[in-house]
């Protein structure tokens, strides 16, 4: 499981103090993957990032009992100045996974060609979505954090996403961002809603979606 324990996050902008969350406690179960809403500015990927440990609370800590991956759609981990085999490695040995086997697998999947043995910072938006995708696709997660992306690139591409997205959703859970409600209600049977600062779980996914559609419309 994943433990916040009196959070807190703001962020100050014009002398206005902006809450993401503010002295929560939270536990996020396993067994169900959790769709996250909230408006705009909310701070849903701030949250994430969190989650993940690429961004630090203000206050309070997270308690990871489990393997937390980094937010796919974030691609701020890769060093530009590497390449994307040279990046792999880095990821496979950070995360103790076998190297050569990571890199065999991204490459294939990622299908980025001669560009794979590029900088990164050579690349598209959507270039570095594969790489990132692969990666995470290439090692095993408790809990996969999706941020506003599920698959990139042609319909072929995509396919293969969601095949392997569907395989690893057989023992691993995802916590999602997104603004399609189709999309959340395909893949998450629960729900966090983001609201000034605090969090409301709802095992069933419709009642989440429900209470963000009324918070939009007030």
């Amino acid at each position: 499981m994943i433990f916040l324990e009196n959070v807190t996050k703001s962020f100050t902008h014009k002398g206005r103090t902006n809450y993401v969350v503010k002295d929560v406690s939270f536990t996020i179960p396993r067994g169900r993957s959790i769709g996250l809403l909230g408006r705009n500015g909310a701070g849903k990927s701030t949250l994430l990032r969190i989650i993940a440990g690429i961004m630090r609370p203000d206050r309070g800590r997270i308690i990871r009992d489990a393997y937390v991956s980094w937010p796919l759609g974030f691609q701020g981990s890769f060093h530009g100045a590497l390449t994307g085999e040279q990046n792999v490695r880095f990821v496979a040995r950070i995360y103790g996974h076998d190297t050569e086997a990571l890199v065999e697998y991204v490459e294939d999947f990622a299908e980025l060609g001669p560009a794979f043995r590029m900088p990164v910072k050579t690349y598209s938006s959507g270039m570095r979505a594969r790489l990132a995708f692969g990666v995470s696709m290439g090692i095993h997660f408790d809990y996969y954090l999706i941020d506003e992306i599920t698959a990139v690139g042609d319909a072929n591409f995509k396919r293969k996403c969601q095949q392997v997205f569907h395989e690893k959703l057989h023992d691993s859970v995802i916590i999602m961002v997104s603004h399609s409600n189709a999309t959340l209600r395909k893949f998450c049977q629960a729900g966090i809603v983001l609201e000034n600062g605090t969090l409301r779980y709802f095992d069933d996914i419709s009642e989440a979606i429900e209470l963000h559609d009324f918070n939009m419309k007030a």
